[in-house]
C-alpha cells in the first residue's frame, strides 16, 4: 500500500530522490523529487523490486529492467514507450528516426517523450535532436537537461551540444 504522500517508495539516486508509484503491483510512475522529500522504504515486494532495479541501473547502465509496467498512456505513447525500450543503453536515436519508425512526426515523438511517466526505466533520455541534445521532460535548459546529459554520459554516450 502506498504511503500517505502517494509513493510506494522514495529512494536516493545520483540524480536526486526518485518516487516510485505502483498500480496493482506494476510500475506506473517514476518521479524526480526534491532532495528534501523524505526517503521511504519499499511498501511491497513489487516496490522493492522496482527500487532494486533502479539502483542497479545506477551501478551498471546496461542492466535491463524486468519489473512489470503499467503506465497510464495513450495508444501512441504505448507504441513509443515500446520503441524507447528497444534502444540499447549507450545508443541514441533522433526524434525523426523514431517518428519514421512509428509513422508519425518528430514533434509528436517529442511531446510523447515529454509525458513519459517512467523516466530511466523507459529511456526517453536516449532520444536526441538531429542537431543537438534536444530536451528532457519538456525542458531544454536547467536541471532536467542536466539529468539527460548525466544519463547519457553514464551510459557512455557523449551528449551532443
Amino acid at each position: 500500500m502506498a504511503a500517505e504522500h502517494g509513493f510506494d517508495c522514495v529512494l536516493d539516486s545520483p540524480l536526486g530522490r526518485l518516487g516510485i508509484i505502483l498500480h496493482s503491483g506494476r510500475l506506473a510512475r517514476v518521479d524526480y523529487l526534491p532532495d528534501t522529500a523524505p526517503l521511504q522504504v519499499p511498501a511491497s515486494l513489487a516496490a522493492r523490486r522496482a527500487a532494486t532495479e533502479l539502483a542497479g541501473y545506477f551501478v551498471d547502465p546496461r542492466q535491463r529492467f524486468s519489473v512489470p509496467l503499467a503506465p497510464a498512456t495513450t495508444p501512441f505513447q504505448q507504441r513509443l514507450l515500446t520503441a524507447l525500450r528497444a534502444i540499447p543503453a549507450g545508443q541514441t536515436r533522433s526524434y525523426g528516426e523514431l517518428a519514421a519508425q512509428l509513422g508519425s512526426g518528430a514533434r509528436a515523438v517529442g511531446n510523447a517523450c515529454r509525458r513519459n511517466p517512467l523516466p530511466i526505466v523507459v529511456p526517453c533520455h536516449r532520444v536526441v535532436g538531429a542537431s543537438g541534445i534536444g530536451g528532457y521532460a519538456g525542458h531544454t535548459t536547467g536541471p532536467e537537461l542536466q539529468r539527460k546529459r548525466w544519463l547519457l554520459e553514464h551510459e557512455g554516450v557523449e551528449p551532443p551540444p
